[in-house]
């Protein structure tokens, strides 16, 4: 299934990306390593996450934590595949709910097949 990064989750990935390399010394390479294994994940189960109910959108979208580094990664199922909208750190952020009525599949970039 075709994965697509909107390119506001791409731009919340490498923010959490940076802070995550800066503050985790001793696992500097977690959170690319958990986040990786999430999205394959989600390419090939996506009916596999949790459900995520807040907000007024437009789709369906669910999510999926990152245990280790407590991130989450939302995402819907679209006619072309699976679309990431929002990465947000699960203690301190809220989720896409930010993202208003507005369907997330918009702008979105292809990533893997």
């Amino acid at each position: 299934m075709i994965l697509r990064l909107t390119p506001r989750a791409l731009a919340e990935a490498k923010r959490i990306k940076t802070w995550w390399r800066r503050h985790r010394l001793a696992a500097p390479d977690l959170l690319e390593q958990e986040f990786a294994a999430a999205l394959d994940r989600i390419a090939q189960l996506p009916g596999a996450g949790k459900l995520y109910a807040e907000g007024d959108l437009e789709v369906l979208v669910r999510r999926v934590i990152l245990p280790k580094t407590l991130n989450h990664v939302y995402y819907a199922v679209d006619g072309q595949g699976v679309v990431v909208p929002s990465v947000c750190g699960a203690l301190h952020e809220r989720g896409p709910s930010r993202l208003g009525p507005a369907t997330p599949c918009r702008g979105a970039r292809v990533l893997t097949a």
